[in-house]
């Protein structure tokens, strides 16, 4: 839960937002000294030591022992990206680039891993997207291949090109003229909709089929049921050795912690599922964050659309000293394309 920010006077808010910029840029503490040339206020460095100990007092700032700067704390980060931070617009000629490499008409996959790498390679942390819900894309056509045994590989393809193959447990073996039959009743009957709505509309059909039905829908429910299910890769990442060189968390232990944080993924869907259903850009600062209990660890999230529906969420992973006015026009800048590129018919963002 975020305290509330205290009310901080002009010149506070002028100091405040020039040593966070200079700490961001340099990583070192700033003092009195240096704000006095590059705060651009008229007033001595012993007014500006008793702004900075007033600052310290209400949380914002901290001073590490070995130095007498002060640096951000997790809060002085909030006031920070809530009401100092200066953002301009992408450039026009990364717009172009990532408009390029998320082009409209690809497999969704696809989209999705460039635009966790793209993030990645355009901020230097990690990358981050959560994958649309299957059942938000129509059903174009499905395909069952016995395997061994009681296996079947389901060949599914979605009305966005997106094709998946997934291997399922029967509760008997089939014969390739029976999967074929089971198919082509599927895709006779259901192309074109959505799989939760497939899913319902079986067993509606159930529940109403005399004898010589009962027998096939019951065997499309249980082909269905698990092929229509969707996989449990629900984020995809990029980037994350880059925080190796990440001079905030180049401590073992607390990049071990975080690498898996990665590697379950849940705590970071978690994340990604509470920023959904709000528009814009999200910043989730420390323990804000739940990846962690690392203060030096922020997420900087925003939603994609198509067809004005949300489908997911992307976004940067990366150190509280980050260049939050330049990652947030990335992440920005990618949700829009993102949403375009899954969007054929809209206009270009």
């Amino acid at each position: 839960m975020n305290s509330p920010s205290p009310s901080l006077d002009p010149r506070a808010r002028q100091l405040l937002r020039t040593l966070i910029s200079r700490y961001i840029r340099d990583g070192e503490p700033v003092g009195s000294q240096t704000l006095a040339r590059h705060a651009g206020l008229e007033v001595s460095p012993a007014t500006i030591r008793n702004i900075l100990s007033e600052l310290e007092e209400v949380g914002l700032l901290s001073s590490p022992h070995t130095s007498a700067g002060r640096i951000p704390t997790a809060q002085g980060y909030r006031v920070f990206v809530d009401s100092l931070v200066q953002v301009k617009s992408l450039g026009e000629g990364e717009v172009a680039r990532l408009r390029a490499e998320l082009p409209s008409g690809a497999g969704t996959q696809a989209l999705l891993g460039n635009a966790s790498e793209l993030l990645s390679a355009m901020t230097h942390f990690v990358g981050v997207v959560s994958v649309p819900r299957r059942e938000q894309f129509a059903f174009r056509y499905i395909d069952f291949v016995p395997l061994d045994g009681q296996r079947v590989m389901a060949i599914l393809v979605f009305a966005d090109n997106d094709v998946q193959n997934r291997v399922i447990e029967t509760r008997r073996p089939y014969e390739r003229a029976e999967l074929e039959r089971i198919a082509n009743y599927l895709n006779a009957q259901f192309a074109g909709r959505s799989l939760a709505d497939i899913r319902a509309s079986l067993l509606r059909d159930l529940r109403r089929a005399q004898t010589e039905m009962e027998g096939l829908l019951a065997e499309s429910i249980e082909l269905a049921e698990q092929a229509l299910t969707p996989p449990n890769d629900d984020v995809v990442l990029a980037g994350q050795t880059r925080l190796m060189g990440v001079q905030e968390l180049a401590d073992l232990e607390r990049l071990r912690d975080l690498f898996e944080a990665f590697a379950r993924k849940r705590e970071i869907l978690q994340l990604l599922e509470r920023t959904i259903r709000a528009p814009g850009v999200r910043i989730f600062i420390g323990e804000d964050t739940g990846l962690a209990p690392h203060d030096g660890v922020s997420v900087v999230t925003a939603p994609y659309m198509a067809a004005g529906q949300v489908l997911g969420v992307l976004g940067v992973i990366g150190p509280t000293r980050m260049a939050y006015d330049r990652v947030i026009p990335v992440v920005q800048a990618a949700a829009d394309v993102l949403g375009a590129a899954l969007n054929p018919d809209a206009p270009a963002p």
